[in-house]
């Protein structure tokens, strides 16, 4: 096998062949080290490598496997990081000239599980500064570019993550999810995202900031590599009061079947949305796709008005509590836009917060009485194909849209704290990939990861690479 056919293949599939000793973790770790110095200075995912770290973790995790030694699930896979997340003795800016030296002296949880189950750390990828918006660009280290077309971008924030997994320079990527942030992404490069429940999986320590409405997930090309860094990183901890108890059945176990017959309720636009005619045409394609397994599919949707001033009045008092205080000491270092973000943030009263939280409640008891009819709610992930780096989406389909229209179908579910992933479903004319949204209820992860998995096996994807 060459190295290229090495970076792409499945994570579960190289701790297997680890395992079995047909394939080393040096040699594994040399192949991925190898790619990422041939395309990431083009394409700009990783923005600090740990080749040294990397290459000490590969011996010690192949001294294991010859002295027989107990190896974890995912001993001798790499994995790569998000700059916004946590790593002891590595440098994490969260793509901010304020942070652009600082080193944590600890891991966050999810690292230090990955580390403890034998994965090895590559290094951190692209975000943009605090994650406050959804493309990956940043005063410290510029433009992520998206492996199907090298002049669009890869989504964000976690665009780093998924430019590299997309490109085979890591099978498995950690990316944090506010408003969007895994399963954009996901979307634009082709690859399988994953926002867990709220709290299924713990996220710190960390810069703070969107505290009510942040999650930490995979991404990865397959769902069973999900599935697998889940049964890693998805366990509780006391010090995130939020976190959840762990799962009866680890989710590897429940994507090897599937329920016998779901319903599904299908949206083209959630009854206010803006959508590209082709975006709508491939998703519909696509989710009549579970007919065949015999679920039922019915186009439905949730009924609730479009909660943006919800999540903007909740995304800015949340993050007004770390910004404000950059913005009084080092207003002068921060990307105009994120300083915009925060002036406008100062003017979010207690009293907003709270009616913003009101509204939250009204919405997620609107969804949970879709939920009463349906197990699964399907939308397309974005309204449009991958928008061309340092661009903003004003227009959709002759309609005008808000800043937030990018992400019209993905921040209703931050707020409501629902498990939804993004599956790749089709590809535009031009060989660009589109996305489509699978939102389960509250606590079902393993069904959004089944009805995942099954899709993958009606409309497989991994077979296609970026040029």
């Amino acid at each position: 096998m060459s190295h290229d056919d090495l970076c792409f293949t499945s994570a579960v599939e190289i701790a297997a062949w680890v395992r079995e000793k047909k394939v080393s973790p040096v040699e594994v770790t040399e192949a991925f080290l190898a790619r990422i110095d041939k395309l990431n200075p083009t394409l700009n995912a990783y923005v600090t490598l740990t080749p040294a770290l990397a290459r000490a973790a590969a011996k010690r995790a192949e001294a294991a496997v010859m002295a027989g030694a107990a190896l974890g699930p995912l001993h001798g896979v790499p994995f790569s990081v998000k700059d916004l997340i946590f790593t002891a003795g590595v440098r994490t800016t969260a793509g901010s000239l304020i942070y652009r030296d600082f080193v944590p002296d600890t891991d966050s949880l999810v690292v230090s599980r990955l580390k403890a189950a034998g994965g090895v750390m590559l290094g951190k990828t692209n975000t943009p500064e605090f994650g406050y918006k959804a493309t990956t660009e940043n005063l410290v280290f510029g433009a992520t570019r998206n492996p199907w077309g090298l002049e669009k971008t890869p989504g964000g924030s976690s665009g780093g993550a998924s430019a590299a997994t997309a490109a085979g320079l890591a099978p498995l990527s950690v990316g944090t999810d506010g408003g969007g942030s895994i399963r954009i992404p996901a979307s634009c490069t082709g690859i399988y995202g994953l926002k867990p429940t709220f709290g299924r999986v713990p996220s710190l320590p960390g810069f703070g900031g969107w505290h009510s409405l942040s999650h930490t997930g995979p991404m990865t090309r397959t769902v069973a590599d999900a599935a697998l860094m889940m049964d890693v990183i998805a366990l509780p901890d006391e010090r995130d009061r939020l976190s959840l108890p762990a799962p009866q059945q680890t989710f590897s176990q429940a994507i090897q079947s599937h329920p016998r017959k779901l319903r599904v309720g299908w949206t083209r636009d959630l009854g206010y949305a803006a959508v590209d005619p082709q975006v709508t045409s491939t998703v519909e394609k696509a989710v009549l796709a579970f007919r065949e397994i015999g679920w039922d599919v019915e186009e439905a949707h949730p009924g609730f008005p479009d909660p943006m001033e919800t999540f903007t009045t909740t995304v800015r008092a949340e993050n007004y509590v770390v910004a404000g205080e950059l913005l009084a000491t080092h207003g002068n270092l921060l990307d105009p836009g994120m300083r915009t973000f925060v002036q406008v943030s100062a003017g979010i009263t207690a009293l907003d917060y709270l009616r913003a939280n009101q509204q939250r409640a009204k919405l997620c008891t609107q969804l949970a009485s879709f939920f009463e009819k349906y197990d699964l709610l399907v939308t397309p992930t974005l309204p449009v194909p991958p928008i061309a780096i340092n661009t903003r989406l004003k227009e959709v389909a002759g309609r005008k849209v808000h800043i937030l229209g990018w992400l019209i179908f993905t921040y209703p579910f931050n707020l409501t704290g629902n498990p939804a992933a993004s599956v790749p479903c089709g590809w535009t004319a031009e060989g660009l990939p589109l996305g489509m949204q699978i939102i389960g209820r509250r606590f079902a992860d393993a069904v959004v990861l089944q009805a995942s998995a099954a899709f993958e096996q009606l409309q497989p994807w991994t077979q296609r690479r970026p040029r």
